[in-house]
């Protein structure tokens, strides 16, 4: 019986997330905080399983707490999903995305579409840009590359990072090798999210990059290349 516990603890999600902590996200879904009897009645399980779930979600930003003190006896932890928690227990919001881009692209006023997409794509640079140089020490243009490949990587965007060397210098190149968006393209020469990926990259690396191989032109890859050749 030891063994099969032991057994069903290790088992992983695709997004890393042990099957049984994947069970009290799901529970914490419903935002109400919950105590750690409240979790231990829910999932059938001991105090010290539940301690031990809640400590490896609340160390990966996946869980936070409020203490509650009632009278003079010891305080009581109540816990709740944080945004992050939310996504890894499912919450998608994928819909809403697809429906908010398909109207930015219906847009007549062309201006104010391009100024929209340029938002989007310096935000969503920004985030990957937090989780690329997460230290103080600065990386090189290959090494930050590298760092958000293996974070498109996570979020199941195949993608490599090629260098050429040019004389005395290193030219990284960025290979998408699937589009993260494929639901998003109605028309085959329509562009506007290879647009929206050069500047969101470009915003991610802190450098300027620009698509010089195309999927929708026949190529193997989507390559993003820095502007210039220093790194």
């Amino acid at each position: 019986m030891t063994n099969t516990i032991h057994q069903a603890e290790t088992v992983h999600t695709s997004d890393g997330v042990r099957s049984s902590d994947a069970e009290l996200l799901q529970i914490l879904r419903d935002g109400q905080a919950h105590t750690i009897d409240d979790l231990k009645a829910a999932l059938d399980v001991t105090a010290t399983a539940v301690r031990q779930r809640i400590d490896r979600l609340y160390a990966a930003g996946l869980l936070d707490r409020e203490k509650i003190v009632a009278g003079r006896g010891r305080p009581i932890f109540r816990y709740v999903l944080t945004i992050a928690g939310h996504r890894h227990a499912g919450a998608d919001t994928s819909v809403f995305a697809e429906a908010m881009w398909r109207e930015i692209m219906a847009m007549r006023d062309s201006p104010i579409r391009r100024r929209l997409v340029t938002a989007i794509a310096r935000r969503l640079g920004q985030l990957y840009a937090a989780q690329i140089s997460p230290d103080s020490q600065p990386l090189s243009l290959e090494n930050r590359m590298r760092s958000l490949s293996a974070v498109l990587s996570i979020n199941q965007v195949p993608t490599d990072v090629h260098v050429v060397g040019l004389k005395s210098s290193r030219l990284p190149i960025l290979a998408v090798c699937a589009c993260p968006y494929p639901t998003l393209r109605d028309h085959p020469d329509d562009r506007s999210l290879c647009k929206m990926e050069e500047q969101m990259f470009s915003e991610a690396l802190g450098e300027s990059v620009h698509l010089t191989s195309c999927r929708l032109d026949g190529d193997h890859c989507c390559q993003f290349t820095p502007v210039g050749s220093h790194s």
